[in-house]
């Protein structure tokens, strides 16, 4: 052991002796000043008596740091220098990563290598959300971390770990994202030109995604990419069209529905029942009946992307919102309405006024005549 080395063990040991603050803060710097002078000459042993010594002068810092604010940005330059070196002496490494003051926590949580996985994924369970995020921008990340970042479901850390490439996702944590991603585009541009998505993931997120996203993940999708995209778009497009405007005969429909009111068994419950089970023609020929309408005025609501004409008819027959928003959702071969969608419509609905929407429903009936 050299001079140098036994001299800086004396003075720790003399500062934790003395309990001084400023001696501790300063034998601190020094320590980890020397350490860093000579970092990749070290073996086994000395790192290991580096962490010792500066791992109990730490703990020390961090005691006056929860009052000093020269304690905290001290462990914050600490954390900084040590966070990109591969022998840092792992014991400070994970005291640092723990401390609950990202500006001290997040150089390591950013770089360090010797954070392993049970660190990181004992972190991503009990901290907050800068924490997280800190982890998720880490340049390589194993699936049990990004499992573990996942589960406490911030959009935040979903779009940072759906942009960087080297964090490798499970598909259980895909489905997180891709489930977040129909409320938020950005999330759904980064996670749809990701090549580990897997495909009936990305056939899912298209299904719910806005012509705007679309048109953006063509835009950005690498040369590999782009026509698996290009190919998944046409194909949810197709589906969403034979669903809504495909040729239909509505005449069994009509004479169905015309058959449940003579008996007194058209209700609203009835046009639950069918628009929960996606079929179509008896729901709209349902709903005309109830409404007052025809089906050649309900038929190009239920083909409409918009859903605020639709709700028209659905106010008129006094439709709760369950029933109404089956209804929505039966214009597509599946559920295909965005959250936000949802929310904004049932917000819509609510502030509707029955006989304004009877009014409105009778001038299109007069109109379509």
């Amino acid at each position: 052991m050299s001079t140098a080395e036994l001299s800086i063990i004396d003075e720790v040991e003399s500062a934790l002796r003395t309990g001084s603050a400023e001696k501790g803060l300063a034998t601190a710097r020094r320590v980890t000043d020397l350490f860093l002078s000579s970092a990749g000459s070290f073996d086994d042993e000395q790192i290991a008596l580096f962490d010792d010594v500066l791992d109990r002068l730490i703990g020390t810092i961090e005691l006056r740091a929860i009052a000093d604010m020269g304690a905290r940005v001290a462990l914050a330059e600490i954390s900084a220098q040590l966070a990109p070196i591969a022998q840092a002496p792992p014991s400070v490494i994970r005291r640092l990563a723990n401390n609950d003051e990202i500006r001290i926590a997040g150089p390591v949580l950013q770089e360090s290598a010797r954070l392993d996985d049970g660190t990181l994924v004992q972190i991503a369970s009990s901290k907050g959300e800068p924490h997280l995020l800190a982890v998720a921008g880490r340049w390589w990340l194993k699936e049990i971390v990004t499992d573990a970042l996942l589960a406490r479901r911030y959009p935040s850390v979903s779009r940072r770990l759906a942009a960087n490439p080297g964090a490798r996702v499970s598909g259980n944590g895909f489905a997180v994202i891709v489930g977040q991603a129909e409320a938020d585009p950005e999330l759904a541009v980064s996670v749809g030109i990701r090549v580990d998505l897997p495909s009936d993931l990305r056939r899912q997120l298209l299904r719910s995604a806005s012509e705007a996203v679309r048109t953006r993940l063509l835009s950005r999708a690498p040369p590999h990419l782009f026509e698996e995209i290009q190919s998944a778009i046409a194909a949810v497009t197709v589906g969403v069209e034979r669903e809504m405007s495909g040729v239909r005969d509505f005449e069994g429909a009509k004479r169905a529905v015309a058959g449940l009111r003579a008996t007194g068994q058209l209700s609203e419950a009835t046009l639950l029942g069918f628009a929960t089970q996606r079929r179509y023609e008896e729901a709209v020929a349902a709903l005309a009946a109830l409404s007052g309408s025809t089906v050649e005025v309900i038929r190009p609501l239920m083909q409409s992307l918009r859903e605020d004409g639709l709700l028209v008819p659905c106010k008129a027959a006094q439709l709760s919102w369950e029933t109404t928003a089956a209804v929505l959702e039966s214009r597509f071969a599946s559920g295909a309405m965005k959250p936000a969608d949802i929310a904004r419509a049932q917000s819509h609905y609510a502030r509707m006024i029955p006989e304004n929407a009877r009014r409105t429903l009778r001038f299109w009936q007069v109109r379509a005549l």
